[in-house]
């Protein structure tokens, strides 16, 4: 049987041998399971996605945790969060979160009180400032969702959003 021959790219940009499609599923897998591959694909989509979300907290001269907990603050004004909460409710884990409201701290987007009956207890509250910060950004981040994921409409955002919780589910800490 006559093997067709692999493809030419004659793009002056590129200097390659395409192979034949047939050839493709002879290839060896580039990846050592099914979950890798899925597990792969998740961190490349993360990291194209989180570049045009950096590009808008940069204006602000915020990281996407920093924009995170104010978020959360702001949904617990005029309350108080204590700092541990706080912690638990970001998106992605902070280990250094002091660090984090220190910086939020000297811009004075937030307010940290000590509880008077326990002095480890911090409690994090959004001052004026904060709550003025994400007024401004607010269209700009939701334009920025809409960058990042508006071209797969309502139907297939609900089934990713579903398939991404179940997926995460059994890695969740209890109560989340």
């Amino acid at each position: 049987m006559f093997a067709a021959p692999d493809i030419v790219v004659s793009d002056p940009a590129v200097d390659a041998v395409v192979p034949r499609p047939e050839a493709w599923s002879a290839a060896p897998r580039k990846f050592d399971s099914l979950e890798q591959e899925a597990y792969l694909n998740l961190w490349r989509t993360f990291d194209r996605l989180k570049a045009i979300e950096e590009e808008v907290f940069g204006r602000f001269e915020l990281s996407a945790q920093q924009y995170n907990a104010l978020r959360l603050l702001a949904e617990a004004s005029p309350a108080t969060l204590p700092t541990l909460l706080l912690a638990g409710r970001l998106v992605s884990r902070a280990p250094d979160i002091t660090r984090l409201l220190d910086r939020l701290e000297a811009r004075g987007l937030v307010r940290r009180e000590r509880e008077s009956h326990n002095r480890r207890i911090v409690q994090v509250g959004l001052t004026p400032a904060g709550g003025e910060l994400l007024d401004r950004m607010h269209d700009l981040v939701r334009d920025c969702g809409g960058r990042q994921l508006g071209h797969l409409g309502e139907d297939r955002l609900r089934s990713l959003i579903a398939l991404l919780k179940t997926a995460r589910e059994p890695h969740e800490p209890h109560g989340r």
